[in-house]
């Protein structure tokens, strides 16, 4: 038997490893991002990007090579309508694998695999993830402070 031109395979054999990436992009699409192995987040994400490049042709042809990899076609009509667009000025890099902390069961590094928003880079997302959290800690700092003000002023009297 041959060896796998790109690595070891996923699971059992080759049309296992199309199986699972086929459906790994579609939950990728459907909701955004996808919790996986980083092994399997590697794998995905040239096929995802394939997918995307699809769509943002956006042809009869181009939606039928996507529809033979993807069988939910509200997830295809996704794809086209909402992905595709958003990425016409990017050439490539619509996604981003982000380790986090190993499997609990049995050690596997896992990773997230998600479709960026916007063309936004890694290290704006990330700023603005921050800010957001410190925004919102700010408030909820903000609406205990009166309620601390007013203990000691009933504490003073």
């Amino acid at each position: 038997m041959p060896k796998p031109s790109r690595g070891p395979r996923l699971g059992a054999g080759p049309a296992h490893e199309r199986l699972l990436l086929r459906t790994l992009a579609e939950q990728l699409f459907q909701h955004g991002k996808v919790k996986t192995t980083e092994a399997k987040a590697k794998k995905l994400r040239p096929l995802a990007e394939k997918l995307i490049t699809h769509a943002k042709k956006g042809d009869l042809a181009a939606r039928r090579l996507v529809a033979a990899q993807i069988s939910n076609k509200s997830v295809v009509h996704t794809l086209f309508t909402e992905i595709g667009p958003r990425f016409e000025a990017r050439n490539g890099g619509y996604t981003r694998i982000t380790k986090v902390g190993p499997r609990k069961g049995d050690n596997a590094p896992m990773a997230v695999i998600e479709v960026l928003k916007d063309g936004v880079t890694a290290k704006q997302a990330t700023v603005g993830e921050a800010e957001a959290v410190a925004k919102s800690a700010a408030k909820k700092t903000a609406k205990k402070a009166p309620a601390k003000k007013a203990a000691k002023k009933a504490a003073a009297k």
